[in-house]
Order: C-alpha cells, then sequence, then structure tokens
C-alpha cells in the first residue's frame, strides 16, 4: 500500500537520505498507532466502532465498492490514502480490508498510468520532464522494467501518485506495471490496514495476537526489502552512470 509522499526532485543540496526517511516512516506509523489507541481508550471508541461497522455491513457490497471508487479517485487526484487504508483496518478487519485497498490501490494506479500514456500524456511530460527523479525513472526503466516497478514500490524515493503518471510515460508494458505494483504495494497495505485493526481490536477490548503478528513480521520485513531494494537501486545507477556520494546515487 500501500503510501510515501516525498517531494520528487532530489539534488544534491536537497536531497534527502532513503534511510532516514524509511526510519521517519516507522517511527510516524507507530506514533499514530499508539495516539489512537490512547485516544480510544479515553473516548470509548469500541462502541462507536462496533456500530460503524453494522452500518457498513448494512451496506452489503456497496460499501466496499464505494469504498474502493473512493481510493481510486483519491489516487487519481493525487490525494492521499494512508488514511483510507487505516479506515479500511477499522471497518473491515485485516483480510479484506486488505483485499479492498489493495484492489482500490491498484485500480487507482493503473487509472492513472493509462491517463498519462494515452489521455494527457503531453500535459503529464511537460508536468515531470524537468523533475531529474523523472529522468531517472526513465533511464532505470528502460531495461529493467519489472524490476524498477517492484523497488520503486519499496523504496520511499518517488511519491507514489507522481510514479503513477511516470510509468505511464515510459516504455513499460502495462500488465508488467499493474502485476509489479499491485505486489509491490501489497505488504504497505497489509502494514497499515492490520495496523489499524489491530488498535481497533484492543479498544474494543478484542485482541489479536495474530493480527499484531502480521503486522511486527510486515513492519520487519518492509524495512529488510527496502534495505535491498535501495542496494539494488544503486547498483543499477551505477551501471547507468549515475554519480554516488558516500554510497547513495545524487540526481
Amino acid at each position: 500500500m500501500n503510501n510515501s509522499r516525498m517531494d520528487i526532485e532530489r539534488g544534491p543540496a536537497t536531497e534527502e537520505n532513503p534511510t532516514r526517511s524509511s526510519r521517519t516512516r516507522v517511527i510516524v506509523f507507530a506514533g499514530v498507532v499508539m495516539i489512537l489507541f490512547l485516544i480510544g481508550t479515553q473516548i470509548d471508541a469500541g462502541h462507536e466502532i462496533e456500530r460503524l461497522k453494522s452500518f457498513i455491513r448494512g451496506l452489503g457490497p456497496v460499501g466496499p465498492a464505494a469504498f474502493v471508487a473512493i481510493y481510486v479517485v483519491a489516487t487519481v487526484t493525487a490525494m492521499p490514502g494512508s488514511i483510507l487504508s487505516i479506515v479500511a483496518g477499522v471497518l473491515f478487519g485485516t483480510l479484506w480490508g486488505t483485499v479492498i485497498i489493495s484492489i482500490g490501490s491498484t485500480l487507482g494506479a493503473a487509472a492513472s498510468f493509462l491517463i498519462a500514456r494515452y489521455i494527457a500524456r503531453d500535459a503529464v511530460r511537460q508536468w515531470l520532464s524537468g523533475k531529474p527523479a523523472f529522468q531517472r525513472l526513465e533511464t532505470l526503466s528502460a531495461n529493467r522494467a519489472a524490476l524498477i516497478v517492484g523497488i520503486t514500490r519499496l523504496v520511499p524515493l518517488f511519491p507514489f501518485n507522481l510514479l503513477n503518471y511516470g510509468f505511464g510515460l515510459t516504455n513499460i508494458p502495462f500488465r508488467t506495471y499493474l502485476f509489479w505494483s499491485w505486489l509491490g504495494m501489497l505488504p504497505g497495505t497489509i502494514l497499515y490496514v492490520g495496523g489499524s485493526d489491530a488498535v481497533a481490536r484492543s479498544v474494543a477490548g478484542d485482541s489479536s495476537v495474530a493480527v499484531i503478528a502480521v503486522v511486527g513480521i510486515i513492519l520487519v520485513l518492509l524495512l529488510v526489502l527496502g534495505r535491498i531494494g535501495r542496494r539494488k537501486l544503486n547498483e543499477l545507477d551505477a551501471e547507468a552512470g549515475e554519480p554516488q556520494v558516500n554510497g547513495e546515487v545524487t540526481t
């Protein structure tokens, strides 16, 4: 899920350390979870959560479908989707929340890609062409399409929503982009949805060790994959002739 919102322009004077960014995301996520738990225990949110869940269940298939549609619109309009992921965990639980958000984020990524490739290609190219990070993306994706899509979904080097449009301007096949985007976003989606589900269960007095364990495993997995992805990205940049400073690529 997915879920990074960083400035896409990266230069030697303003470049943000990717490792620091990953740690910041972990700290922010843990802080949000703790705050939600403390607030929930103080206002008896468990009762309200159950009422909201009952309302959603009463909508039948319309509820999940509407949630997917909202996520797609949020992605296309470059709005943050992390809040929707958290809400999905509370309303639908880890399993179905992950399914719903995964469908929504993948469809949203697909829509943005197709808009950039077929509908507003010139406007999007004009928007992104002056950004060094986009030029880097074009260079790297020329020969390693699937790998670059997967890595950039895991490593917080490019904003998620801008990345969707940027890939639409490359030569990456749509099916390759769609599959590896879905796969790369899945761990982050599980993390956000599962984390919010765990908090909601705790507030309601129905803690689930299994959910907490899954969230912990995914969090560790994301950190490991992020480190591997950054290393591989640096290797690909070196092959493409991109300059490196202290082991990190500058563009």
